[in-house]
């Protein structure tokens, strides 16, 4: 049968407080009778009670410095400590109660008052840890459940820009190639002297989270443009441009139909920015410079780099050297000078993903017609 019975340490010099606390406390507790703290705190290092009475006045070590002690280790901070002291001036009272004492009986105690004491704490200490085991349950239960609505906010957010990706005919991974490469550039930038300090504030999972819908506009072009094996006209080009405008309506829609905006303003600034160029010659704002929010400059260096080493209806796919020159060639025109740089000391790693996809076959998919105006 479980022995369901609390346990508690007495510890006083006195042996007369030693036998009367016992024979009044064993009838209801699991007693331990101590005569010293250097034996208390040896005890503790195997057991660890549920209460401990202490009384104050003790050779070697009195109670004060034996509950500094207690509440200064993580094993036995948490175990309830009453005092039993001959001391009836509240100053003493508050100091004990100032080092973390719950409670404090005068000597000589009434049996009955130290068993309704005892009896009141224990109670209060079950309720505590039952409050703590509940709200440590809850927390797992909440964290459950927002993982699996993560999980789902993903699943829904992967397959409706996988359903764009396929209206462009892209079946390649081109979403997942960038989000890759932003990640890379992001870490590279966490060291650097113009913008570590931004990076540092950054939510980098949140950004690549909403980089899945920088191309969310491409929704709302023809199919017969979108899908062109040959070169734009003047018109078809401008409504292939649009796309960018478009995806930002549906962001900004959707922004008001939720209280979460964090996430939706990241897609916003990607979505409306990626086709702008450090010279201004991008569009739809005709941005320049720094005046291109810093999401849209790495953005659109991956982007780019993901539409030359892939195959387009009208080219095959690029090498990663040729692609890495033309962005090169870029810089300063098209590209943020800086992040250019940065994206030539990892470039290695673009090429690794690049690699990995050529064993999986995936470069044999043929990617959308919407790097045209890129």
């Amino acid at each position: 049968m479980k022995n369901d019975r609390k346990t508690v340490f007495l510890v006083d010099d006195d042996m007369v407080i030693l036998t009367v606390g016992n024979e009044a406390l064993a009838g209801t507790y699991n007693v331990f009778t101590i005569n010293s703290g250097v034996r208390l705190l040896k005890m503790l290092e195997k057991n660890i009670p549920d209460l401990i009475l202490l009384d104050i006045e003790m050779p070697e070590m009195n109670g004060y410095e034996i509950i500094e002690r207690l509440k200064a280790k993580e094993e036995t901070k948490a175990i309830p400590v009453i005092f039993l002291t001959a001391k009836t001036d509240g100053e003493n009272e508050l100091h004990g109660l100032s080092l973390g004492a719950i409670d404090y009986i005068t000597k000589p105690f009434s049996v009955a008052i130290l068993l309704k004491r005892i009896e009141v704490h224990m109670l209060v200490e079950s309720q505590k840890r039952e409050l703590i085991d509940f709200n440590n349950n809850l927390q797992k239960m909440v964290e459950t459940k927002t993982k699996t609505i993560v999980e789902l906010q993903n699943a829904v957010l992967s397959t409706f820009t996988e359903l764009i990706e396929c209206r462009d005919g892209v079946t390649g991974g081109h979403i997942g190639r960038t989000q890759h490469y932003l990640e890379i550039l992001i870490n590279a930038m966490r060291d650097h002297k113009d913008y570590k300090n931004e990076i540092s504030t950054w939510n980098t999972a949140l950004i690549l989270q909403s980089a899945q819908l920088h191309d969310v506009g491409k929704i709302a072009i023809k199919d017969d443009v979108l899908q062109k094996p040959g070169r734009l006209t003047i018109d078809e080009f401008e409504e292939i441009k649009s796309h960018v405008l478009f995806g930002e309506t549906v962001i900004e829609k959707i922004k008001g139909n939720t209280s979460e905006q964090t996430f939706l303003e990241q897609a916003r600034v990607l979505v409306a920015t990626h086709h702008e160029k450090w010279d201004a010659s991008g569009y739809p704002r005709g941005l320049k410079g720094e005046g291109i929010p810093l999401q849209g400059r790495l953005m659109a260096i991956v982007d780019v780099y993901d539409a030359l080493i892939s195959d387009r209806p009208y080219k095959e796919a690029f090498t990663h050297k040729k692609a890495v020159n033309i962005i090169t060639e870029s810089s300063g025109t098209h590209f943020d000078p800086a992040l250019v740089d940065i994206f030539l000391s990892v470039s290695g790693k673009f090429y690794e993903i690049v690699a990995s996809n050529k064993l999986n076959g995936a470069d044999q998919q043929k990617t959308g017609r919407l790097s045209q105006c890129r």
